[in-house]
């Protein structure tokens, strides 16, 4: 199910990514939602909401790095 503000978000997402990349995560994961509705437009049998996750983790990914020592999340630096 969509989610409207990131204090929605699962515990495994807020208590763990930066602000904007609770940001990122919710309007990937909503957008997700909307396009892959149908079956046919998932992998295996994935449900809806597992295959809208991915593609939010995915999302996030692509600005955000986990320090593995740490565990917290940094934006990744341009150089």
């Amino acid at each position: 199910m969509p989610y409207r503000q990131t204090h929605e978000l699962p515990a495994s997402v807020k208590d763990h990514l930066p602000a904007h990349a609770q940001k990122i995560y919710l309007e990937a994961f909503n957008s997700a939602w909307d396009e892959y509705k149908a079956p046919g437009e998932r992998r295996g049998h994935e449900s809806r909401e597992e295959t809208a996750h991915k593609v939010a983790w995915s999302a996030v990914k692509k600005t955000y790095e986990k320090d593995e020592q740490s565990g917290q999340w940094h934006s990744k630096k341009h150089h």
